[in-house]
């Protein structure tokens, strides 16, 4: 899988960290920055993993901020981004399984290394069961947000 990750200078300075954890779980990162420590805006790198995923240059993203709201806000702007904060891992898999979440907001200033190395584990390996016999109830409430969405664009 290909997954792209993307932070302010809140962000920067667990995003080699994050890179390090998809690629040692076998899957493609692609890093749309920021690179250093100087402030910049959160909405901009946001709005660039959107695009990313809008454009299917990737399948997932993780996007880091300093709490993981602001950044979390921006990026559900955009029309087919279903990103939520996950400071565990059972929100971060559980969010994928049901919800069908394919950008992961991590605040940097709330946890540290370990803990998202847990969470980000628990997010890749995660996939939609909503297609799985028995578990289409998953599937007709994201049928139902999506509408919301379309409804509302």
């Amino acid at each position: 899988m290909k997954v792209a990750v993307a932070c302010d200078h809140a962000g920067f300075p667990l995003k080699g960290i994050v890179l390090e954890i998809i690629r040692l779980a076998g899957h493609e990162a692609l890093d749309l920055g920021t690179d250093s420590t100087i402030a910049v805006d959160y909405p901009d790198f946001a709005e660039k993993m959107g695009r990313a995923i809008q454009n299917r240059e990737v399948e997932r993203g993780i996007l880091l901020c300093g709490s993981g709201v602001g950044a979390c806000i921006a990026i559900n702007k955009l029309t087919g981004i279903y990103a939520g904060i996950c400071h565990d891992t059972y929100s971060a898999h559980q969010g994928v399984e049901h919800d069908d979440m394919n950008v992961l907001c991590i605040g940097a200033r709330i946890i540290g290394p370990e803990p998202a190395r847990e969470i980000i584990q628990a997010y890749l390996g995660a996939r939609f069961v909503g297609n799985d016999p028995g578990q289409e109830r998953h599937k007709l409430r994201v049928a139902k947000v999506r509408k919301i969405e379309r409804d509302n664009s």
